[in-house]
């Protein structure tokens, strides 16, 4: 699916050039692709152009919402299918996406995207095959393209958050020339899929799936038995977990996979908001 290319608008830079416009200026300078990058808008009564393309100037915008052209108007960028999920912006430029109201990705302290890239530094990329089981955005991969690993192999089960990247000027587009064929990017469910891929064939492993209550099947000792039948011995692994429930039950999800990653034959610690681990 190609990636969009035309203008992203949300609340503040859609009122910068609103108010430009009204101060009877004939260009406004800022970024029109969530901080990505900056250029010139043109700005004329009706109408303003970016990239030699026309547009309408905007309606009354939400707060949390990111639109796009969708050829008619300004859309929010999100989609229901069976449960809401939407683009939301962050002050950082990068933004994080929330299903059914849930934020999937932290963005209250830093970008989401260095966030993806502490975690990316756990398990040495450079020069490596690595496999990232829940692709989401497309962070993860992007920061291992910049620190240089040979191929990425990325999986993302959902049709929506698939769409979600292209509309994302921030998540890596596997048909862009500079990524050099290093991102394969399949759509598939990932605990399905892994049983295709090959003994010791992985050099890295990225694991940040859904909370436990959507997808436990990636918390298994079956899948986790996978991960290590596909990563070669000392292979690196960074499985996210979050702290889900220990307020409310006591319940120390970290340690718990910790305890499996073991018995699958990795030597795990604690690190950041996971686990970090070796294959033995």
């Amino acid at each position: 699916m190609p990636h969009y290319s035309g203008p992203l608008l949300s609340r503040h830079p859609a009122a910068a050039l609103l108010a430009a416009r009204d101060a009877g200026m004939g260009a406004w300078t800022g970024s029109l692709d969530l901080g990505r990058s900056s250029g010139e808008a043109l700005l004329e009564a009706d109408t303003w152009q970016w990239r030699d393309e026309r547009y309408p100037y905007p309606g009354k915008l939400k707060d949390r919402t990111i639109y796009y052209w969708d050829g008619d108007e300004f859309a929010p960028v999100s989609r229901y299918s069976g449960s809401l999920i939407k683009l939301v912006p962050t002050e950082w430029g990068a933004p994080t996406f929330e299903i059914d109201g849930i934020k999937m990705l932290p963005s209250s302290k830093e970008s989401p995207l260095q966030d993806a890239r502490r975690k990316v530094a756990l398990v040495e990329p450079r020069g490596k095959v690595v496999l990232d089981t829940c692709g989401g955005l497309g962070y993860f991969a992007a920061c291992c393209l910049e620190a240089g690993a040979a191929r990425i192999h990325s999986f993302e089960k959902n049709a929506d958050v698939l769409w979600l990247r292209t509309l994302n000027p921030w998540s890596p587009d596997p048909e862009d020339p500079q990524s050099g064929g290093r991102l394969q990017l399949g759509h598939a469910d990932i605990s399905q899929a892994i049983a295709q891929v090959a003994n010791a064939s992985v050099d890295a492993l990225l694991h940040d799936p859904p909370r436990f209550g959507i997808a436990g099947e990636l918390y298994s000792q079956t899948f986790y038995d996978q991960l290590a039948r596909v990563l070669r011995k000392g292979g690196r692994l960074f499985h996210y977990t979050g702290s889900p429930n220990r307020l409310t039950s006591g319940r120390d999800v970290p340690r718990e996979v910790a305890k499996r990653l073991e018995k699958a034959g990795f030597k795990a610690q604690l690190a950041l908001d996971g686990v970090a681990a070796s294959r033995r």
